[in-house]
């Protein structure tokens, strides 16, 4: 359609269809075509016309690719704009569908004239924005201050002093690697697509899924609720010790590290509910005290050195000191290289501070992977500083008493230690291992080196308390996306949000209640270690989802971040788990059985959630790769298993045939439950094929089988598309099984021909038949059933009618969940029989499937007879009640006989007998009497030894094409299994072996 004065900047919406509510965004709009559109002009502002043209089915309904048909996005002041289906693309003009309308519309306009006052209330002002931040403030000032700690400042100069510079280095750096990894895994998953609020627990579950996902988040949100209560204790220890030196003190030791850490958490929780951008603004404080302690480190180092700080044992740059202090001293017990290891890597940790707040960011796929790497590089560099500089200036051991000076008349040959050549003697404390001071025994060296001493210790307290209010607002976050996806029970009330920063208070107050009560333990080496060991068990998956994402060659997987290797995430993953173990071996063990736990319940409740997971993407790959793999498989009579297409219709309208078939393919065969609609390929009518809540159904009733629907013109062509195309390779069905159809004498005699026209399709293509007939229980009536097949007790309805069946509706498939009906088949069989009629050799189906039942727990207990089949004599047909059982069969197909009375030329004759192949003519009776004749006579049979029986598998006759008419055959198959209280299983096999008395 072309438009007046339109140019580039101006594009034309297209005609919405009446939609339903939720496609209309909940708007009401009017029948037919609209004639309204809205045209967006370069600056952005919106134009409304009217178009006098009538429109016609020829012009076109594509749209040019939108942002909003990929993303799930509401944006306020304009509709969602959505795809036309291909079925409304080609549809033809007189068809009644109409595409939605691909629109944009401002605020005045989202509504048009048409809005109700309600909705034009809910959008007088667009709502107010929440705070987002940006790589800098929400990721990598995050992140290095939960990566800097006590540890820095207490433990890094006792490590260098333990391990040496050199080995301290390597410390680090490797530290450094497998944080390091871990980065560049986070920033491939983070850029892999939208990243919403959940942090690692969002970025695990979306990639791995919810099973390891969920196990993961509540124990990293865990994790982080008592990190709030290491770091709290770590600046509670610090605090007493201080006011102990000024002989400050409460209660004692223990109780006093209690009161400051109560108090210190009650004002960091105070803090976080003020806001994200209070909290922000907190952490950029304590980022700017760290840095004025680091400066005023440095500029202590380079000050030349008082009388005082050298009887401490720092003597400024010394390039002696640097190479006594750059080999290792073990001391102690824990001196060895794996020891201060596992002191030292949790100082590394703290790398997801800002992928856990990603729902606050401005734009996480940038700011994830800039802002940690970065935040990694940083405080990298921040620890090989200085460790070098602390090892070039202090020397290990120190009296620090201001005597210990070497005299003048010494000569120095008795004096021990690197302190000797700077004129300072403290042999005595050496060789009596009393020596206070030195990098080997007092924690506070850099505060001692330091140019200003307190700003070492706010420095200390910047580094706790950001911590501890990084893991504050990061447990709640991840607990909170948890929550909302419901993969846990009794979880969910702390999902709720507040304010336009959907802030999780009452996570908040999880958390805080968390803390206090390890608060309470007051013991920082005993809570240290299980944080550790879940924070590396995040780490290991994270770098494991990488991995896994990666060797799925998913098409989904297209990270835009590129600067990660599949390899390296696997390396990551490994060492993770190594580290471990290295740590705190109990603890590790505790942390993989509390995954393993959660794991469990997830696979067993199995939560109703697809997110896409490189799992999925694996079990496709493995299932690919073996169905490809049997293709070279040749077949074998050994290796035979009934592989069964099951014409169920919709599979809850036949749970009886569903539950037997499952009896015996569950866990060993292929079992495919087949649905033909008799309709056209209309959307509505593939809906009703393809939709969910069939396999839905046999999934809630733990039945292993596909589900396949067809459209087709009428049942047997149907019937012939799944015998023909279901299944993939080898994995394809060899046997058709489906139900009696009881009412084939009141149904149109063409329906009665089709349907044994499918048993004679299944014969022509090698497959194995077999036809289940019951008293009562096959067929269910659902209510909220909207579609049946027509071919098996299906009413009245003839197959080949050509108007729309009752049965098929065309409005939208109900989407309440079916009913689960009980069926006979579901029950313990008891010390019943299973009578088995192996009357003639079809290959050894017959015998097969009994064999295959008694397999299950349900059918164990029941005995198998077999009876052998032989010649029938005719002898005893003689009594009178046997021919009224004859009589009765004649009178079964006297609707189906030809008129002998009316004599019709020959031609005419072979004319009808082509129209209507399901006519039986005196000949054919006569050449199928004997036949006809001993299916009486085994209904009798059956009759006299098998009513008891659980249920009797008999073994089908054969109808020869062109010899015995349709009609006939079924009223064979009626009358052998007339009047039978069990289930009858009618069995014909393909001819072929099944069976063998050979072990190779």
């Amino acid at each position: 359609m072309e438009l007046q004065g339109a140019n580039d900047g101006i594009r034309l919406a297209a005609y919405r269809a009446n939609l339903p509510a939720p496609v209309a965004n909940g708007k009401a709009t009017s029948g037919g075509f609209d004639s309204d559109y809205y045209t967006c002009d370069g600056d952005g502002s919106s134009v409304a016309s009217r178009v006098s043209v009538d429109l016609t089915g020829y012009e076109t309904m594509d749209a040019p690719p939108r942002y909003d048909f990929y993303a799930n996005t509401e944006v306020w002041g304009r509709r969602r704009q959505f795809r036309p289906s291909l079925f409304q693309l080609h549809a033809g003009p007189e068809d009644d569908s109409r595409p939605p309308m691909y629109e944009e519309t401002t605020a005045g306009q989202a509504g048009g004239q048409d809005s109700s006052e309600e909705d034009e209330d809910e959008q007088k002002e667009p709502p107010s924005e929440p705070t987002r931040f940006g790589w800098v403030q929400g990721v990598m000032i995050r992140c290095m201050l939960n990566i800097w700690g006590v540890i820095l400042y207490l433990r890094l100069p006792w490590i260098t002093a333990q391990a040496g510079i050199g080995l301290t280095w390597v410390i680090i750096l490797l530290s450094s690697t497998i944080t390091g990894i871990t980065g560049l895994s986070t920033s491939a998953i983070a850029t892999n697509g939208k990243v919403k609020g959940g942090g690692t627990y969002f970025l695990i579950s979306r990639s791995l899924g919810p099973e390891l996902g969920g196990s993961i988040g509540l124990i990293f949100a865990f994790a982080n609720a008592v990190a709030v209560a290491m770091h709290t204790v770590g600046f509670a220890e610090t605090v007493t010790d201080l006011m102990r030196e000024n002989g400050a003190v409460m209660v004692d030791r223990t109780n006093d590290i209690r009161i400051i850490g109560i108090i210190t958490v009650t004002c960091l929780l105070g803090i976080s509910m003020a806001g994200m951008a209070w909290e922000s603004k907190a952490q950029v404080l304590f980022f700017i005290v760290i840095m004025v302690s680091f400066a005023s480190y440095i500029v202590g180092t380079i000050i030349p050195a008082s009388p005082e700080k050298q009887s401490k044992g720092f003597f400024s740059y010394k390039a002696n000191i640097f190479a006594t202090n750059f080999v290792p001293d073990w001391r102690g017990p824990g001196g060895s290289f794996f020891g201060m290891f596992s002191i030292f890597f949790p100082s590394a940790t703290g790398i997801l501070a800002g992928a856990n707040i990603s729902g606050d960011l401005k734009n996480p796929a940038v700011a994830i992977p800039r802002g940690t790497l970065l935040a990694i590089f940083w405080t990298t560099v921040s620890y090989l500083i200085i460790s070098a500089t602390i090892g070039s200036c202090v020397v290990r051991d120190a009296s620090g008493v201001l005597n210990d000076t070497l005299s003048p008349l010494s000569t120095g040959e008795e004096c021990v230690g690197t302190a000797c050549q700077y004129g300072w003697d403290f042999s005595e404390c050496i060789n009596n291992k009393t020596c206070v001071y030195g990098i080997s025994n007092y924690y506070q060296s850099m505060s001692m080196v330091s140019a200003f001493g307190p700003l070492i210790t706010a420095g200390i307290f910047g580094a706790t308390l950001s911590s501890a209010l990084a893991c504050l607002v990061s447990a709640p976050k991840v607990f909170q996306c948890l929550c909302k996806d419901q993969l846990y029970p009794l979880i969910g009330f702390f999902g709720k949000g507040y304010g336009k920063n959907n802030e999780p208070i009452r996570g908040y107050f999880l958390t805080y209640i968390i803390a206090a009560c390890f608060i309470l333990i007051a013991e920082l080496n005993t809570i240290a270690p299980i944080i550790s060991n879940f924070f590396l068990c995040s780490y290991s998956l994270i770098n494991f989802s990488c991995f896994h994402a990666s060797i799925t060659n998913s098409p989904g997987w297209r990270p835009s971040f590129r600067f990660y290797s599949k390899w390296l995430s696997l390396l990551g993953a490994i060492c993770s788990v190594v580290i471990m173990f290295l740590l705190t071996w109990w603890a590790a063990l505790i942390a993989f059985g509390v995954v393993f736990i959660l794991l469990a319940y997830t696979l067993y409740k199995k939560p109703d959630v697809n997110w896409g997971s490189s799992v999925q993407a694996s079990s496709y790959n493995m299932a690919l790769s073996k169905c490809a793999g049997l293709n070279s498989v040749e077949d074998h009579v050994k290796n035979y298993r009934p592989q069964c297409l099951v014409l169920t219709g919709p599979p809850s309208s036949r749970p009886a045939l569903v539950d037997l078939v499952s009896c015996f393919t569950k866990d060993l065969s292929l079992m495919l439950c087949g649905n033909v609609l008799t309709d056209g390929p209309t959307p509505s009518v593939l809906e009703k094929t393809m939709n969910d809540s069939h396999l839905n159904w046999l999934n809630k009733r733990k039945v292993r089988s596909f589900y396949r629907g067809v459209v087709a013109a009428d049942l047997q062509s149907g019937v012939n598309v799944l015998l023909q195309g279901a299944g993939l390779g080898r994995m394809k069905p060899n046997v058709l099984i489906m139900g009696f159809k009881k009412d084939w004498r009141s149904d149109t005699p063409q329906a009665a021909h089709n349907y044994i026209g499918i048993m004679r399709d299944a014969f022509d293509l090698q497959f194995g038949v077999c036809v289940l007939r019951m008293r009562e229980g096959l067929e269910v009536s659902n209510p909220s059933q909207s579609h049946v097949n027509p071919g098996f007790d299906g009413g009245p309805e003839s197959i080949n009618s050509i108007s729309v069946p009752s049965c098929v509706q065309t409005t939208s498939v109900s989407i309440e969940p079916e009913p689960q009906h009980s069926t006979q088949f579901q029950k313990k069989q008891g010390k019943k029989t299973i009578d088995v009629y192996w009357l003639s050799d079809d290959g050894g189906l017959t015998l097969l499937l009994p064999y295959l039942l008694t397999r299950r727990k349900r059918w164990a207990k029941c005995k198998v007879r077999v009876f052998v089949g032989g010649e029938v004599s005719c002898t005893g047909l003689q009594c009178g009640h046997v021919l009224l059982i004859v009589h009765q069969f004649e009178k079964m197909v006297s609707r189906f006989r030809v008129d002998t009375n009316s004599k019709p030329d020959s031609n005419s004759g072979c004319a009808s007998q082509h129209q209507e192949p399901w006519m039986i003519t005196d000949q054919d009776f006569e050449k199928n009497k004997a036949k006809s004749l001993r299916q009486i006579r085994l209904n009798e049979v059956l009759l006299d030894y098998s009513r008891e029986a659980a249920l009797i598998i008999i073994t089908m006759p054969v109808g020869r094409r062109g010899v015995c008419p349709s009609t006939l055959y079924l009223a064979w198959l009626d009358f052998l299994s007339r009047d039978l209280r069990p289930p009858v299983l009618l069995v014909r096999g393909n001819q072929e072996n099944v069976l063998t008395f050979y072990c190779q």
